[in-house]
């Protein structure tokens, strides 16, 4: 079995929701799908999307039990997407835009919002689709034998026909990466809604484009190839320089989606406010996003990796070479895609 990954550079990522856009307008943007995002680009610190998918008890434990966390509620986890008064303010009969209800949640609510005081505040964009893990618990949970992992690729799909909406796959997801469509009814089964995923655009990638999300990102922060292929930027990142790491490899589940973790700017101590900069202000040496959240969230590997970035960084600083500065600044977009 191959595995087809792809690593994000987090340290590029601009929060513009372009590759959100791009995943829309391809897979779901219609037929009960108003309220999924198998792409997403939430705000770290934040509650995510679904609102605190984190905190599920769901994936693997230590021993290899499968843990079922339940299911994120909508609208209140979700949100659902509303309409605003266009008409009105157009004609006239209003003279400012509001929603036509009151939302009290939805994708990117907590957007831009981070943690810490300033100057020493601090947040970072996390970029998130279905993980296509080599031991995906939702798989292990359906009960229908609805969901299977491809050999030639690795991509996790779910089998429509096969699916009978028990929701056991969204249930036992970490990451809550499987949404439930109630428009897929099939009344001769008795089926009123069917699960759904991200299915990593398996079908550009049969004809050797890269999935829309990556092809789209104006960052340039997504590569995607094969983790066995030593010649793809995903091998180097992953197995070469160990840069790149999954998110949450607590939960047990393998993820092929890594991260490369996000740098963080020092520290001002008391004297060193912006407004004293130019009269000597001073900055530590303490980085402003706390090591202990990026180990939650990428396992402890990730102090060294955020010490060869900044070590190959510095050479770069230098004008020497660094084949890993090369990969990140990704100065061709072709070069990314090793498919």
């Amino acid at each position: 079995m191959r595995q087809f990954a792809m690593v994000m550079d987090l340290n590029k990522c601009l929060g513009c929701q372009t590759c959100t856009a791009a995943c829309k307008t391809q897979w779901t943007n219609r037929f009960g799908r108003e309220y999924m995002y198998w792409n997403n680009v939430e705000t770290q610190p934040g509650q995510g999307y679904p609102k605190g998918y984190m905190d599920y008890n769901a994936g693997w434990d230590e021993k290899g039990n499968l843990k079922k966390g339940g299911l994120p509620r909508i609208p209140e986890d979700y949100g659902i997407p509303w309409e605003y008064n266009y008409k009105e303010v157009l004609n006239g009969d209003a003279k400012t835009l509001k929603p036509d209800s009151e939302p009290s949640w939805g994708a990117n609510w907590d957007e831009d919002e981070g943690e810490g005081e300033y100057p020493n505040s601090y947040f970072f964009y996390l970029p998130r689709i279905c993980n296509h893990c080599t031991n995906p618990a939702c798989l292990a949970a359906c009960p229908n034998k609805a969901i299977h992992k491809r050999k030639e690729d690795g991509i996790v799909l779910v089998d429509l026909k096969r699916c009978k909406g028990v929701r056991d796959c969204i249930s036992a997801c970490p990451y809550k990466k499987v949404y439930f469509n109630p428009s897929r009814k099939k009344e001769e089964m008795g089926i009123a809604g069917q699960s759904e995923k991200c299915i990593f655009c398996f079908p550009r990638i049969e004809k050797g484009l890269p999935p829309a999300c990556a092809k789209q990102c104006v960052g340039r922060i997504r590569h995607v190839g094969y983790l066995d292929d030593e010649d793809s930027h995903v091998y180097k990142m992953v197995k070469k320089w160990k840069v790149a790491l999954p998110l949450r490899p607590d939960f047990g589940t393998i993820p092929n989606v890594y991260y490369v973790p996000p740098l963080s700017p020092p520290k001002f101590n008391e004297k060193g406010l912006p407004s004293n900069a130019s009269i000597g202000g001073e900055v530590t040496d303490e980085p402003r996003i706390p090591m202990e959240f990026l180990k939650k969230l990428f396992g402890s590997e990730v102090e060294n990796a955020l010490k060869t970035l900044k070590d190959e960084m510095d050479k770069k600083a230098k004008g020497e070479k660094s084949e890993l500065m090369d990969i990140l600044i990704a100065y061709k977009h072709s070069e990314m895609f090793k498919i």
